[in-house]
């Protein structure tokens, strides 16, 4: 496994290299570097990690093989053959673990998110799933200690909403997160349905990693600026001043609106937020769809048209079409108890990537 142990030590090297950078005064001036090595330095440092273990069971190993041949001494020779035993054992399990280690890691998994839910076909029942996803997401984000702050939302014209958006804040929440986006369809018997027969409708969720100036810069020059008068919920305030922020790019035609923040400033920051998100996620795609080109994946398409999972209420059984998953648990999984389906989910782009990565 002489492979696994040369990658390693590039990267322990690497890792004392990093080190060094981020203490250079030249480097500290440089925020945009600073923030970029500082990040490599915290992903290297669980690797070097495991470099330092493994390069000890290795060493162990070797002294204890050495000893058991010198050695003459019964007690010290059966001592010797139990920890080569032992160190045989851990070793490929070490190595398996490292691998998986080694797999690329997506730069933007410990991001924060942005999160947008919006009715598909189905009407006002599209606009109450919604509702019921939005509710989901977030007991999910409660359990998870992360903080949410819904940025926009339109009401549906009986119940639930047209569309939402949330900035989810925390740890690791693009990673954990962006394997939701795409078309969620829902089959269940409508609360407006009085002969009691099943309808199919969809929503579809786009999660977006939160830019920072850093990854994108957005030149405001390209932006255009309107205000309007916020609508719906939010309280008696949200209605008396031109509060809501619409935001125009003007090269690509992308759209933001923001009316929840209580002030035109929190609204324009929070826009500006999302549209460089947006603006970023879309070059993303394209580099994404360029590699996919070459190599196909299972789990994270890229395309936000493809239906992704079915929510059987007559049956309580939720479907992942990308890895052929079904769960029986409906109910507790419309509570927020998801994280099962999110870890089979990066498992199986995991083992993906590893294929990748061994062919």
């Amino acid at each position: 496994m002489s492979d696994l142990r040369s990658k390693l030590e590039a990267i322990h090297y690497r890792f004392i290299e990093v080190g060094k950078m981020i203490t250079d005064p030249d480097i500290i001036s440089d925020m945009d570097r600073f923030v970029k090595l500082s990040r490599e330095y915290r992903e290297l440092e669980e690797l070097d990690q495991y470099y330092q273990k493994y390069s000890n069971l290795l060493a162990n190993l070797q002294s204890s093989k050495e000893l058991l041949e010198l050695e003459t001494d019964p007690e010290m020779r059966t001592m010797a053959k139990e920890e080569i035993d032992a160190l045989e054992q851990q070793k490929p399990l070490m190595e398996e673990e490292i691998k998986f280690m080694l797999i690329p890691k997506d730069p933007e998994d410990d991001k924060n998110a942005i999160v947008e839910l919006r009715a598909g076909t189905g009407g006002d029942e599209a606009c109450i799933f919604v509702e019921d996803v939005y509710r989901m997401y977030t007991m999910y984000f409660k359990e998870m200690g992360w903080q949410v702050e819904v940025i926009n939302s339109s009401e549906g014209t009986v119940k639930g909403f047209k569309e939402i958006s949330m900035q989810i804040t925390g740890a690791g929440i693009y990673g954990a997160l962006k394997f939701e986006s795409g078309v969620h369809r829902v089959q269940r018997v409508p609360e407006t349905e009085s002969q009691g027969r099943v309808h199919t409708s969809a929503i579809t969720v786009a999660v977006l990693p939160e830019a920072e100036e850093v990854d994108f810069k957005l030149d405001m020059n390209d932006v255009r600026k309107d205000t309007f008068r916020a609508s719906g919920a939010g309280g008696q305030h949200i209605n008396k001043t031109e509060s809501a922020i619409r935001l125009t790019h003007i090269p690509t035609g992308v759209v933001v609106e923001c009316q929840d923040g209580r002030s035109q400033h929190k609204n324009l920051e929070q826009a500006i937020s999302v549209l460089r998100s947006r603006l970023y996620q879309a070059e993303l795609d394209r580099v994404h769809n360029e590699r996919a080109a070459q190599r196909k994946t299972l789990v994270s398409t890229g395309d936000r048209s493809a239906k992704i999972r079915t929510y059987n209420y007559p049956q309580g059984r939720i479907t992942d079409h990308r890895i052929n998953k079904t769960m029986y648990n409906l109910s507790v999984f419309m509570n927020g108890d998801i994280q099962e389906m999110i870890d089979a989910l990066r498992m199986a782009e995991n083992a993906e990537k590893l294929k990748g990565e061994e062919a």
